[in-house]
């Protein structure tokens, strides 16, 4: 199976906060780098200096004989970029920042992609418990800077040498129709932790790290479970599953089969790229359109530092400045179907209909259904006394006292109630029915009035 799509939305976590807005290196939150994925060497977080080094998930897997699992590893490897300018007797000392031919080259943290994989295991192998060793060599690369035929300065990129281990293994579910796969990934590499010259403890402690590391993993002869959105009868092995630091999610190869992301980041099953998107921005649950005209709206000397900070951004700034209009018009907004995958047919269900339209559940009725409010049933037609209290905003708090009438009941999928009212004096009350705009209060909010005058 390939992964072509599913590694859109994987790229996207790996290099989630790689480098923010405004991509300058001058700017604090990109003076501290890497904020999602990272495991630490052992003994960092004790120092207050980096993360804790491991991260583990469990997975559902449908039990079928000889149903095989690809486990991928993915992550940065830090590399600290020094500035050097050559000396006038052809050595070289480091330098805070270097200008050649109107660039600005500055000391910066940098990353390497990396992957390892795990492949063809059966569910009986994994019983057993496999350990993958992870090791990624250190080295050293040199970027000279010209300036026509002279020779004026150097980039050197170190890396560091990372050791660490994916541990795969499996139990029976609860259910026998299923297997809990456990993934455990583990930094073991070895690190001082001091600070070294211009560079902090933390810094150090980076290089030792795994960034935005997380897993695909794909399965063959066999399907996923959903940990979100699974079936009721998988719901005490759902129960049973722990996650440390990450979280795993349903993902789609290219067949249409699911795969499974071990994500560090927040994410529901099914993640997609934009395809509006015309690029990374490094913060992927941020607007596209937003960040690409905070990115125009910066002057020459800004983008002129940004694109001495990283590569990567310079990247970013050349394809904002060449954005057309239709490309970025297209960025302001988009319309999807949401309704659900393949329900023709359900008892109730109108696919002409959105999935989020309370009428699509025939169950829904919201101008006949009823809640009970200190043993009176409140529904449409209600006379209640206003009371917000939870939460309430300055709005609802103005509201405190009035009296209204129940024109809904809504309760949410989570089990929430909501009445809707209309306000019993507000001159424009026979519009809401027609535009659907109403007061929201939970049950407790409203007192019905009715229960009033049966206490005088």
């Amino acid at each position: 199976m390939t992964l072509t799509a599913a590694r859109q939305v994987a790229d996207a976590v790996l290099y989630e906060g790689y480098l923010l807005y405004p991509y300058r290196a001058s700017s604090a939150k990109n003076q501290v780098r890497w904020q999602f994925g990272i495991l630490g060497p052992a003994g960092a977080a004790a120092a207050g200096v980096g993360e804790e080094p491991s991260m583990s998930a469990d997975v559902l897997v449908e039990a079928q004989d000889d149903a095989g699992v690809d486990v991928v590893l993915r992550f940065l490897q830090v590399q600290a970029r020094v500035v050097e300018r050559r000396d006038e007797d052809g050595g070289w000392s480091p330098v805070s920042e270097l200008v050649v031919d109107g660039t600005r080259w500055i000391p910066f943290h940098e990353a390497v992609a990396r992957e390892v994989s795990l492949s063809g295991l059966t569910l009986a192998q994994v019983g057993l418990s496999l350990e993958l060793r992870v090791s990624e060599p250190g080295g050293e690369e040199i970027e000279e800077l010209r300036e026509g035929d002279r020779l004026v300065g150097r980039l050197v990129r170190t890396r560091w040498p990372l050791r660490g281990t994916v541990t795969v293994s499996s139990r029976p579910g609860r259910d026998p129709r299923l297997v809990v796969l456990r993934l455990h990934v583990d930094n073991r590499s070895d690190w001082m932790p001091a600070a070294d010259g211009q560079w902090s403890a933390r810094d150090v402690a980076a290089r030792s790290s795994f960034v935005g590391t997380h897993l695909l993993v794909t399965a063959a002869g066999t399907r996923f479970v959903s940990l979100l959105d699974g079936p009721e009868w998988a719901a005490a092995d759902t129960a049973s599953c722990v996650q440390s630091r990450c979280w795993p999610v349903l993902v789609a190869d290219d067949n249409g089969d699911d795969a499974v992301l071990v994500s560090p980041i927040i994410l529901g099953d099914h993640p997609t790229i934009a395809p509006e998107s015309a690029g990374d921005l490094f913060d992927a649950t941020e607007i596209d359109e937003i960040l690409t005209l905070r990115v125009m709206t910066m002057t020459d000397q800004e983008k002129a530092e940004a694109r001495g900070t990283d590569p990567r951004a310079a990247a970013i700034l050349a394809r904002c400045d060449a954005m057309t209009d239709d490309a970025l018009g297209r960025l302001h907004g988009a319309r999807r179907s949401a309704k659900l995958p393949d329900a023709d047919g359900v008892p109730g269900y109108d696919s002409d209909v959105p999935w989020w339209d309370a009428g699509q559940d025939a169950r829904a009725q919201p101008e006949q259904d009823a809640v009970l409010v200190g043993g009176v049933p409140v529904s449409k037609g209600t006379r209640v006394l206003l009371r917000p209290s939870r939460r309430a905003d300055a709005q609802d708090l103005f509201l405190a006292g009035m009296t209204a009438v129940v024109s809904r009941v809504y309760f949410d999928v989570d089990g929430g109630t909501h009445v809707a009212v209309v306000l019993e004096d507000d001159p424009a009350s026979d519009l809401y029915d027609v535009t659907g705009r109403f007061y929201y209060f939970a049950p407790e909010e409203i007192e019905p009035l009715l229960a009033r005058e049966d206490a005088r």
